[in-house]
């Protein structure tokens, strides 16, 4: 019973410590130096065709793009 015990504590440390460096390593994921043109073009899509609806042409274009990335 002794050895349950010790293996149920260590394995919610073990856990903690995986979820806190999996966190970690999104956010460094996230905010890493080349990232921030993928962010800003993201932010604009909504903003894309705010003076005139888009084109067949315009949205055949930013399907290719998407799937690029």
């Amino acid at each position: 019973m002794q050895d349950y015990t010790v293996l149920r504590e260590l394995s919610g440390s073990i856990g903690t410590v995986f979820l806190v460096l999996s966190f970690l390593g999104f956010v460094l994921y996230a905010f890493r130096p080349g990232s921030r043109s993928v962010h800003e073009d993201t932010a604009d899509i909504p903003f894309r065709h705010d003076d005139k609806p888009a084109s067949d042409q315009d949205i055949s274009a930013a399907h290719s793009k998407e799937a690029r990335q």
